[in-house]
């Protein structure tokens, strides 16, 4: 099963930006649909962008769109977060699904549907 791991969290500033990673540690991405989910504190668990293994049909939340961006490399998904608010703190997670398991054309941002995950990088947004 594909293990994949998060890195890049940390504290910014209100209106700051970072830059967060998704990688595997054992397979390589590129069969992949990878989705970017987070967990706030007190709520329920979000999926906020998601990228096709082409690197097309990247998908947002509304709750994140025109501020946060998803893509990938070879290696690599990416989620740019930027215009960062004290609401964006949470817990970061990638989840990956093969792409041959989707039948829908769009990217799904809905949790039931990945099943490989990392172990979620932090983000505190803060002054």
């Amino acid at each position: 099963q594909l293990e994949l791991e998060e890195s890049g969290g940390g504290l910014v500033q209100p209106g700051g930006s970072l830059r967060l990673s998704c990688t595997a540690s054992k397979f390589t991405l590129r069969p992949y649909t990878i989705a970017w989910f987070r967990h706030r504190p007190g709520k329920e668990w979000e999926g906020i962008s998601c990228v096709r293994a082409s690197g097309g049909g990247a998908n947002y939340a509304d709750s994140v769109e025109g501020r946060f961006t998803t893509s990938r490399d070879k290696a690599f998904v990416y989620l740019d977060l930027n215009s960062l608010k004290p609401d964006d703190t949470a817990v970061y997670y990638c989840g990956g699904v093969g792409e041959w398991r989707l039948t829908d054309s769009a990217c799904p941002i809905e949790r039931k549907l990945y099943d490989s995950w990392g172990q979620g990088t932090q983000v505190t947004v803060s002054s």
